[in-house]
């Protein structure tokens, strides 16, 4: 079961409840039409882009992309050297691009409460085995580079 604890299931679990809350309980709320969608699409790509930056220079460093795992590297190139969790800020990001592309507006509490389950799920225990394995490399790391933006 540890396998369909990853990032992307919670992702999916948030977009499938926003859409559902789009086409079943709207109670005729909306964000105003074409602004949102342009903003929700922005958003949908720059969280892609983020994710895509990010597992290219994990798959360049050779490291793994597994939250669960301890990666071989400590990866601070690239993004990396921006954000310390791009691929989660870009599952957010995608999130509230959908939430806005799919005129969700009830679904809007969603962003928070996902960005909350993925720092208390996978961002405090990852940072947690970093620290303990890369030890003054990490310190450095996490002085130098934001947990988000």
């Amino acid at each position: 079961m540890r396998w369909l604890d990853v990032p992307p299931v919670w992702l999916a679990g948030g977009v499938l409840i926003a859409w559902l809350q789009a086409r079943l309980f709207s109670l005729g709320l909306s964000f105003g039409g074409a602004w949102a969608e342009f903003l929700g699409g922005v958003l949908l790509g720059g969280g892609l882009l983020l994710a895509l930056l990010a597992i290219t220079e994990m798959r360049r460093q050779k490291t793994t992309v597994l939250p669960h795992q301890t990666p071989s590297r400590l990866v601070q190139s690239g993004i990396f050297s921006r954000s310390r969790n791009p691929i989660y800020l870009g599952d957010v990001l995608i999130l509230a691009g959908l939430i806005l592309w799919f005129d969700a507006v009830l679904s809007l509490p969603l962003i928070p409460v996902f960005l909350w389950l993925l720092e208390k799920r996978f961002v405090i225990p990852e940072e947690d085995r970093m620290r303990r394995t890369f030890r003054a490399d990490w310190a450095r790391y996490e002085r130098k580079v934001r947990r988000w933006i």
